[in-house]
This record gives C-alpha cells, sequence and structure tokens, in this order.
C-alpha cells in the first residue's frame, strides 16, 4: 500500500506553495491601439435589399405621425382633469327615433281580469314586431314566470293569449312607439291617464299593474294636480282610495287595486334585479291565490247569480285579500 502511495505523494510535494503570485492580472487584457492594428480585417455584413429600401425611403420606419397626437400621453402643460379613462367617458346620446309613423301595439285585453298590466309605451323592436316587451334585455316575461304571476316562461309571441290562458291584460299608458321613454314628455303622459281610466272602466279588472315608477307619477300628478312627493311613493299595492276606474251612480263599480311594480326595461338600472323579483313576488302571490279562488268558484258556484265566472264578488278585490306595505 505503501508503494501505490508514495509516487502521489512525491507528485503533490512537487506542488509550489500557493500564493497571491497568480492571481488574473486584468491589465493583459486590456484592449490597445496595437492590437487593432494587428486585427484581420472583417468582411461587412450584408444587408437585406428589402431593409435597404425601407432605409432609404423619405419616411422612417415606425414613426408616429406627428398629426395624431397619442391618446395616452400629454403634455406637461396639459391639465391632468382634461385626460379620462375610457371606463369614465360619457356615453353617446341615443339615437332618436327614425322618423315617419311606426305601426302601433294593439291591447291584449278581454273583460273581467285578473290583472292588467300598463306599460309606459312601446319600443322600435316591440314596434316592429308586433308583440309586446319583445326586446331580449327587457325582464318583464321572466319577471312573471319567476314570480308565479305565469304558471310557465311566455314568449313575447304568446302576449294576445295572455287573457285566454292566464286572465293577464296588457297595454299602455301611450301608444306611440319610441326608442326610449325620454322622448315622452309629461305631457303626453299625462294625456293618457284619461284614456287609461276609461279602458278600466271598460273592462274592469280586479286589479291594475303600473309596469314604472314614471307611470304612476303621470297618474298622480293627474289627479292631485301636483307631483308626487318622495316619501308618498311606494312599490307595491297603493291604498283603495287611489283605486282606478271608478264608476259612480248607475252601475257603480269600486274600481280597480293599483299595484305598482318598477320598470323591467333592460335600461333601468335603479333597483337591483334581487329588488325587482322582490316586488313582482309580492304581486305574484296575490295572483295565484286569485286564481286559484277562481278556479274552486267555477267548480261550486256554476249557474249561480255570481255571473259568468260562477262566483259572487268577482272583479273586486277585498283588503284582506291584499298585502299591505307597511
Amino acid at each position: 500500500m505503501s508503494e501505490t502511495s508514495s509516487p502521489q505523494k512525491e507528485a503533490t510535494d512537487n506542488l509550489p506553495t500557493p500564493t497571491f503570485a497568480g492571481r488574473l492580472k486584468l491589465s493583459e487584457f486590456i484592449f490597445t491601439p496595437e492590437q487593432k492594428k494587428s486585427m484581420p480585417l472583417q468582411q461587412p455584413l450584408r444587408k437585406s435589399p428589402r431593409l435597404l429600401a425601407s432605409t432609404s425611403s423619405s419616411t422612417p420606419l415606425l414613426q408616429p405621425s406627428p398629426s395624431i397626437p397619442s391618446p395616452l400621453k400629454r403634455s406637461p402643460s396639459e391639465p391632468p382633469s382634461s385626460i379620462s379613462s375610457p371606463s369614465k367617458r360619457k356615453r353617446p346620446k341615443p339615437l332618436p327615433t327614425p322618423p315617419g309613423p311606426l305601426p302601433l301595439l294593439p291591447d291584449a285585453i278581454a273583460p273581467n281580469l285578473i290583472l292588467l298590466f300598463v306599460g309606459l309605451n312601446p319600443g322600435l323592436l316591440t314596434s316592429s314586431t308586433g308583440h309586446a316587451y319583445a326586446h331580449p334585455t327587457n325582464l318583464f316575461w321572466r319577471l312573471l314566470h319567476s314570480s308565479g304571476i305565469t304558471p310557465r316562461l311566455c314568449a313575447p309571441q304568446e302576449d294576445r293569449l295572455l287573457p285566454s290562458l292566464f286572465s293577464l291584460g296588457l297595454t299602455n299608458i301611450v301608444p306611440r312607439p319610441t326608442r326610449n321613454g325620454a322622448e315622452l314628455s309629461k305631457k303626453e303622459m299625462d294625456a293618457g291617464v284619461a284614456v287609461l281610466e276609461e279602458k278600466i272602466r271598460e273592462f274592469k279588472p280586479e286589479a291594475v299593474c303600473i309596469v314604472g315608477k314614471s307611470i304612476w307619477e303621470s297618474v298622480w300628478r293627474v289627479r292631485h294636480g301636483r307631483g308626487i312627493k318622495k316619501e308618498e311613493f311606494r312599490y307595491g299595492w297603493q291604498e283603495r282610495g287611489e283605486d282606478m276606474g271608478k264608476v259612480e251612480g248607475l252601475g257603480e263599480w269600486n274600481g280597480a287595486r293599483v299595484f305598482v311594480a318598477c320598470s323591467t326595461s333592460g335600461l333601468a338600472a335603479t333597483l337591483k334585479p334581487r329588488e325587482k323579483e322582490e316586488i313582482f313576488g309580492e304581486l305574484g302571490e296575490w295572483v295565484v291565490k286569485r286564481r286559484r279562488e277562481r278556479e274552486e268558484e267555477k267548480g261550486v258556484g256554476s249557474g249561480t247569480d255570481g255571473g259568468e265566472d260562477g262566483g259572487e264578488g268577482i272583479g273586486q278585490v277585498d283588503d284582506a285579500e291584499v298585502k299591505q306595505e307597511s
């Protein structure tokens, strides 16, 4: 073992003692002019003809036009308030209604309905298709289904069938179609109140649902001669003194109860979807109850003195049947 290790030991013994004398001398790697003269000449790189043509052009590449300022840059003298982020830019104003007469939307109405819905006026899509609440962003048909007012989701094309299928009716306070409700004046809306009252007297629904706050504001303005105060307005069932379509004297009728609901338009974003469902849910509970009671009255009271529906008191709403809003 000593014979094999002795040559290794001798080799290590011959190694020089480590010192700092062998450290890297950076001065030897510094480039000098003498070295430049001794270096061989390099062949210049070939350039693409396409690149040469583009560089020789009078218009530099990738240079923005000086006449089009960058939307993200501003001069130091320009105040920060003059630049608005894309999210804070004003929305463009909606286009006006096209000129010329547009098709009117016929009412879906019949005598002695459980509920008559009163909308604002037809939109352009509703007018062109001839069916109520036809715009895909309108929540009317979905809210009717989720609240139980209709037992299934109906399509706008079924609007004429509502009276015969579910004892529901549809009308508007203003018949003139527009792109949006902002094109209607207060005068035009107020003029529709008397027509609406007469329509309710003629067909005598049990209750009327006002679909939108602005419609009820017009009714209030015509009845009371002033605008409704903030503390006077509420969604839901209104006081019995606000019943619509009353008939006095011969053929006396106490009128239809009034329920004020929110607008179902996709442009109306004041209330959250959950709040809209709560409003229509209260109305739906009453409609489901009245529809069930009518079916029972037809089965039990057929041929009595209660009229065509076979039940006494059909077409009237008792105070106990309506849940008052506190």
